[in-house]
């Protein structure tokens, strides 16, 4: 059996979005997890918060069907540094996993994260989902064929790599320096904005290929700097640097960009304000058994 999941403070699942149920679809409740805990309770603890995270999955499923425009995942603001060492979690809370991760059926995201991330035995994982292990085992493998499929990088994330770009976008995008945006953006990268037809968004909500995507974002750094109550601050989202952009002290979007090979191969602009309320609170993710206080 794989590492314990923990996580300190972790959200209510009854009430979170289906992209926080994902997050701690096998967290147990604060001030359970300890070091002597026997493998009997760690199955017994991830059928509970498997089954409640499922039918979180399940009624967020049946809510998108009328939701406004692109949906994508509630952002989850990190404590700074947090998961950075650990590549398998890093990767699993991304955007651009998670975003694939809604492409699965509730049951499919149960077992891949189950499986891939915590790293629990299929007939644990039977007993957690109430079902036979033949079918974990077909389920874990389609789920996984799946994600490969659909996922450009699937591994270990350099943080260091990540910010560095990150930092080299914010550089030419502020400078006006549209050739080395250009050189960051992969070919055919996809731009999504989900407002949930909430708050004025861009006219198209999925913009394809580099050079629309570059004229975009240039204009909107240059309306940025055209007014100064408007601050575009560096945060630690879903374990990459992500760009929060503030008019005064009211946060009005989230930039998240999903980088491959040095390059922004998916940019995620959100301005759903009920998401954006999701980044009041910085939270920390762990598998460790490490309990807080």
């Amino acid at each position: 059996m794989g590492p314990s999941p923990h996580v300190r403070n972790p959200p209510v699942a009854s009430t979170a979005e289906p992209a926080r149920a994902a997050i701690t679809v096998l967290s147990p409740r604060p001030g359970i997890s300890h070091p002597g805990r026997t493998r009997a309770v760690e199955v017994y603890l991830a059928q509970l918060v498997t089954r409640q995270a499922l039918n979180t999955l399940r009624a967020g499923a049946s809510r998108r069907e009328e939701y406004v425009g692109p949906w994508l995942p509630e952002p989850l603001l990190l404590a700074d540094g947090d998961a950075s060492s650990d590549v398998v979690l890093t990767e699993s809370v991304s955007m651009g996993m998670l975003v694939v991760l809604e492409t699965l059926t509730p049951i499919e995201r149960a077992v891949f994260v189950l499986r891939e991330v915590f790293g629990f035995d299929y007939d644990e994982i039977a007993s957690a989902t109430g079902k036979s292990i033949d079918t974990v085992c077909q389920t874990a493998r389609r789920a996984r064929n799946h994600v490969q499929a659909r996922r450009k990088r699937y591994g270990p994330v350099d943080t260091a790599r990540t910010a560095a770009v990150t930092e080299r976008f914010i550089t030419a995008a502020t400078t006006g320096d549209m050739e080395g945006l250009l050189s960051m953006l992969a070919p055919d990268i996809t731009w999504t904005t989900d407002s949930g037809g909430k708050v004025t968004a861009l006219p198209e909500l999925v913009i394809l290929g580099a050079e629309r995507v570059g004229a975009i974002l240039m204009a909107v750094f240059r309306y940025a700097q055209r007014r100064p109550q408007v601050r575009i601050e560096t945060v630690n989202c879903n374990s990459q640097p992500a760009l929060a952009c503030y008019i005064g002290d009211k946060l009005e979007a989230l930039l998240v960009f999903d980088i491959a090979d040095d390059r922004i191969i998916n940019g995620y602009g959100i301005r759903n304000p009920d998401k954006l309320s999701a980044l009041g609170i910085p939270r920390a993710i762990s598998r460790t058994e490490t309990p807080t206080t």
